[in-house]
């Protein structure tokens, strides 16, 4: 199954278009297992509540590709949930495919990736791997910092030789790469009903930033969010699995009154 119809799978069966990000705080290097075990246990507590587990920096770093994130990962799928590794992919292609090949092979379904690094000798090899171990590419097309209208917002001239805003182009080259998702910050729903118009329901988008950067969930829906990314709000609640059922029953139920 392709992964697109994975995390759809898993979302109705759910009832959930919620993708919890794993981002945990900073720990000492000697702390590594405590680390590892909180973040076992928030799988495990939000599991019913969640679609799909979204992986960082936060914890690739500190336990290791193959060693505790494997695991990790391991657990998310004893759970039926497909697994996203964020590692932003922007390199040149060789290093890209090599990237996406580690990622794969440790069993990530999908890979978040940025699109400034264009096609030929750019992305093009991670698709390819995506594809020939039926995992997804999800193209980052607007991020949900303060900083992102710096580079995702600025105006520039496109092959057409048209001025257009950065966001833009990369929502096109997401239709024309068919990529299996995309990134637009819930903290800019204004950018979220633009790019859903143009993606005109091919391609689904995710929204991340909803709680801790002020993203809210029934504007973000409304503007065309399918997936929520939310991660502080529920990795550092005092009870992630009753926070994360909140967040899920009225998300879902926006969702379905959308579609």
């Amino acid at each position: 199954m392709a992964f697109r119809e994975e995390i759809w799978e898993a979302a109705k069966n759910k009832q959930s278009n919620i993708v919890l990000a794993l981002d945990l705080p900073f720990e000492k290097p000697q702390n590594r297992q405590a680390l590892y075990e909180r973040a076992a246990k928030i799988i495990d507590a939000v599991s019913p509540h969640i679609c799909a587990v979204k992986f960082n920096h936060h914890l690739v770093l500190p336990l290791g590709v193959f060693n505790g994130v494997q695991k990790l990962i391991e657990k998310a799928h004893e759970h039926d949930l497909p697994t996203i590794m964020d590692c932003k992919v922007n390199d040149i292609g060789d290093t890209n495919r090599i990237i996406a090949e580690y990622y794969f092979e440790a069993g990530f379904n999908a890979l978040i990736a940025n699109p400034f690094v264009g096609w030929e000798e750019g992305l093009k090899p991670v698709f390819e791997i995506a594809k020939k171990r039926g995992g997804g590419v999800i193209l980052l097309v607007y991020m949900s910092h303060k900083g992102a209208s710096e580079g995702y917002g600025q105006t520039i001239i496109d092959e057409s030789g048209t001025k257009a805003p950065q966001y833009v182009a990369f929502a096109r080259k997401a239709l024309q790469w068919n990529a299996d998702g995309v990134v637009v910050g819930a903290t800019y729903p204004e950018k979220i009903k633009e790019v859903h118009a143009i993606l005109n329901g091919k391609i689904p988008i995710y929204s991340p930033g909803v709680g801790v950067q002020g993203g809210e969930i029934e504007s973000a829906i409304k503007a065309g969010a399918f997936y929520l990314i939310v991660g502080r709000a529920i990795t550092l609640a005092e009870n992630p699995s009753a926070t994360a059922g909140k967040i899920k029953n009225l998300a879902w139920n926006l969702l379905t009154k959308s579609c």
